[in-house]
């Protein structure tokens, strides 16, 4: 009988292969989907996301979980889909406008997907009307923002205004981090919510949707 905790644990040593296997295992044993993911997969993607935020574990040691997660959600997700488990959100995240840093944006978008998120990558340099062209069209929950230089965290703005004028602000969540960003700059651009690390990221988006 496969124990959801042996995939937490290969999850976390970053054992892409051992959790694949895994994956199979307890669904020939008729575990459920919904079962495997929040106290496998995900369980495991929550204590990486502890252990980088109390400075256990480093950028490289969540990469590696995050591959491992992948390759088991890479089993997972058909029975997922087949058996109408929902995510718990969507997020559309991106790097506004001049700006060209992804590893931040990277990190917070496995430990969104390690929670349970739908998240629609829109790459970097993203201009505020591509972050609107997003809302509109994968009416996420979340928008998320990311800017890693004082001189481009300024576009954070623009893209809350411009989701202002198509009339689009009361329908999203916006969430801003970054280097630079602070908790003051998120209130006094009007975000939602400002996370200083990765794994609180993924912590105040799950706050957000609940709120919602």
């Amino acid at each position: 009988m496969v124990d959801l905790d042996e995939i937490s644990e290969a999850l976390q040593r970053g054992d892409a292969g051992k959790v694949e296997e895994l994956v199979r295992l307890a669904l020939q044993e008729k575990l459920t989907p919904k079962d495997i993911l929040e106290n496998g997969l995900i369980k495991g993607m929550n204590i990486i996301g502890v252990k980088f935020k109390n400075n256990e574990v480093y950028v490289p040691e969540v990469l590696i979980a995050a591959r491992a997660m992948h390759a088991g959600m890479g089993v997972l997700r058909p029975k997922l889909v087949e058996t109408g488990v929902k995510n718990i959100g969507k997020v559309a995240i991106g790097t506004v406008r001049g700006d060209l840093h992804d590893i931040g944006k990277n990190l917070v978008k496995m430990m969104l997907e390690g929670a349970g998120f739908e998240v629609v990558d829109l790459g970097v340099d993203v201009s505020a009307d591509k972050f609107v062209s997003a809302v509109k069209e994968l009416q996420p929950d979340i928008v998320g923002m990311s800017a890693l230089l004082t001189t481009t965290m300024v576009n954070m703005v623009e893209v809350i205004n411009a989701l202002k004028s198509a009339g689009l602000r009361d329908k999203v969540k916006v969430m801003i981090g970054g280097a630079p960003v602070t908790q003051n700059y998120a209130k006094q651009i009007g975000a939602d919510g400002y996370s200083p690390d990765a794994a609180s990221a993924a912590e105040d988006a799950k706050s957000l949707v609940t709120l919602s």
